[in-house]
């Protein structure tokens, strides 16, 4: 009995210890890696949309996604947008240039990502936004270089979240019109094609179209260089504020145009996914409402 008791005792502290898992994280899926967390969400989330009768007509969706370190520092941060059409049952439609058609169960379907950063990002993954005193301010302080821009697919633009350990934003799936995506795809096709650049700070690139940032890339897809808010670019206009900023621009100028056909509410929307450690532990950095871990 003595002995019973000391055990008890022994493991009582370590009991007491144990902190439980931190409020709106979920852990249930944990194990699971980060990309195959968010894709299923995606599909879970359009087949509640398209619900289980036959689909007789194309439907499209817009995903948009941010992703910031603590503190929000811009170098750290990026935004970025999946577009999916979902294309009608038994039917012979007519397919989107250079995109592949793929399937989920019982729905075929077609998607693609904008996700602008320099080409070589993934091998050499440090971005240069202001470099020089009052850079921020004064664009012509700023000595970052033009890069080569590429457009990322969104399994590499979460790799690029998950090797940094970044909190990952996500809102909808956005319900929009066949206009809408029309225009995501000649968004695309514009960056693909090689005549612009990448550059985070890209306020001294609007007129003469050189060179473009993550946020504009996703931003009016109607109009390049749509105005990003204080300072063109917009002061903070990275990581989830950028993305915050870029659905209020699709509510008060796209949904006008009948292009997006869904409300949108930029904080009770969005759903993240943060690192944590371990199992049930704490989180590093927690800046969502509702989110799930993963783990690298």
């Amino acid at each position: 009995m003595s002995f019973r008791i000391l055990v008890f005792l022994l493991v009582l502290p370590i009991v007491a210890q144990a902190s439980p898992p931190p409020e709106g994280v979920n852990f249930s899926n944990y194990d699971v890696p980060l990309y195959t967390q968010i894709v299923d969400h995606i599909k879970a989330k359009v087949s509640a949309r398209l619900g289980e009768g036959n689909n007789t007509r194309d439907r499209y969706f817009i995903i948009p996604f941010a992703y910031e370190d603590r503190g929000n520092h811009p170098e750290h941060s990026h935004s970025f947008i999946s577009v999916i059409r979902v294309l009608a049952d038994n039917k012979q439609p007519k397919l989107t240039l250079g995109l592949e058609k793929r399937r989920y169960k019982n729905r075929e379907f077609e998607a693609f990502t904008i996700s602008w950063l320099p080409a070589d990002f993934m091998s050499n993954p440090h971005l240069c936004v202001f470099d020089g005193a009052g850079s921020r301010i004064f664009p012509k302080l700023n000595k970052c270089p033009i890069s080569t821009g590429k457009s990322f697919s969104l399994q590499e633009t979460i790799k690029l979240a998950l090797d940094a350990k970044n909190a990952v934003a996500m809102w909808g799936p956005y319900e929009i019109a066949k206009p809408g995506f029309d225009l995501g795809v000649k968004r695309k096709q514009l960056l693909d094609g090689g005549s612009i650049k990448y550059r985070a700070d890209d306020r001294l690139y609007r007129k003469d179209k050189t060179a473009i940032s993550c946020f504009h890339a996703m931003a009016g897809l109607d109009e390049l260089y749509p105005n990003g808010g204080l300072f063109g670019t917009g002061f903070k206009m990275w990581g989830f504020n950028g993305t915050a900023r870029v659905l209020i621009e699709y509510t008060g100028k796209a949904h006008y145009k009948k292009l997006l056909l869904d409300p949108v509410d930029v904080k009770k929307d969005r759903y993240g996914f943060v690192y944590a450690p371990t199992r049930n532990g704490p989180v590093p950095y927690d800046p969502l409402r509702e989110a799930s871990a993963y783990q690298r």
